[in-house]
C-alpha cells in the first residue's frame, strides 16, 4: 500500500492531468482557464485580477493577451485617460467556460460514482484534518 502523502500527491497528479485535457478542448491552458473563471466571477480589472490570483503584473498581462487572442474576453478603456482597463467574458469566453465546467462536473461524478455519502463525508472531514496537521507544522 503506498504512503498516505505518495497517495494523495499520485491522486492529485492524475486528477489535474485529467482536468488540464478536458481544459485543452477548450484551447485553453489552466493558467487562461482560471483566469478567465475570475473574469466571469467579476474580478475585471487587472488590480483585481492580481490580487485574485496572486500574479505579476506583466504574467497576468500576458495570460489576459492570450485570452483576447482566443477571443473569451473583451477589454474597454474607462476613466479619464483611457488607461484603465476593464475586462469581460464574451459570449464565446462564457459558453467555453459553460462546457468546460460542465464537462468537469462529470469527471467529478464519475470518480465518486460508486462512493456512499458516508465516504465522501467521511474523505472531507481527514482531508481538513490534514491540511490542519500540515499547517501547523
Amino acid at each position: 500500500m503506498k504512503e498516505i502523502l505518495e497517495g494523495l500527491i499520485d491522486s492529485a497528479n492524475a486528477y489535474t492531468e485529467k482536468s488540464v485535457r478536458i481544459i485543452r478542448q477548450g484551447k485553453l491552458t489552466m493558467a487562461e482557464w482560471r483566469l478567465l473563471q475570475q473574469i466571469i466571477a467579476g474580478n475585471n480589472t487587472q488590480e483585481k485580477l492580481s490580487v485574485a490570483t496572486t500574479l505579476d503584473i506583466s504574467t497576468l498581462s500576458r495570460q489576459l493577451k492570450r485570452l483576447l487572442d482566443k477571443q473569451m474576453v473583451d477589454k474597454v478603456a474607462i476613466g479619464v485617460d483611457k488607461r484603465q482597463l476593464v475586462y469581460s467574458a464574451n459570449e464565446e469566453g462564457v459558453r467555453v467556460s459553460r462546457n468546460l465546467t460542465k464537462q468537469l462536473e462529470e469527471l467529478k461524478t464519475i470518480i465518486f460514482e460508486r462512493w456512499t455519502d458516508e465516504e465522501t463525508r467521511l474523505l472531507k472531514i481527514l482531508i481538513n484534518r490534514l491540511n490542519n496537521s500540515i499547517n501547523r507544522s
